[in-house]
């Protein structure tokens, strides 16, 4: 659900992602949405990344998608093999401009172009342990939960009984 606010001080965007990456995640978020996955945008982990979105899919698979929007965006970003500790699938997303071959074989990618996004190539699965699934699954619940209350209290509105 997109929440706007003319104020700019929607407590959901923490406005360090650029434009074009804002427009690869919205798509990749719609495709998601539609797959019935709950994404989650820029959620810490606790090796002290950030997941530039994290889904949990009906079935309680982890999914790690890294935003790459240019060649050198990839390869100046050498982190990603470590989300692979967090997720049981890790892709990536990009648009048109960025060619496709750039991206690992061992990932999953998709292609989005800001209102919608296909999957060109599905993740392999490396299952997580449990004890790891239960606390990535916790920290997803426990954010999603915060922002919606931040979200809640932005709108201003009292919530006091009338």
């Amino acid at each position: 659900m997109t929440i706007l606010n003319v104020y700019n001080n929607n407590p959901l965007i923490d406005g360090r992602q650029s434009e074009r990456a804002m427009l690869v995640r919205k798509g990749v978020q719609l495709l998601l949405h539609e797959m019935r996955h709950a994404v989650l945008p820029e959620l810490p982990l606790a090796s002290g990344r950030r997941a530039d979105l994290i889904t949990l899919s009906e079935k309680g698979e982890i999914w790690i998608i890294e935003i790459k929007t240019s060649i050198e965006d990839f390869r100046v970003d050498r982190k990603w093999p470590e989300y692979r500790q967090h997720c049981d699938r890790l892709f990536f997303a990009t648009h048109k401009d960025v060619p496709l071959d750039i991206f690992p074989e061992e990932c999953g990618l998709f292609l989005s172009d800001g209102y919608g996004a296909h999957m060109i190539r599905e993740a392999p699965e490396h299952r997580l342990p449990p004890a790891t699934r239960k606390s990535v699954t916790l920290n997803f619940s426990r954010a999603a939960a915060q922002r919606l209350l931040l979200a809640e209290w932005a709108t201003g509105k009292s919530f006091a009984s009338e």
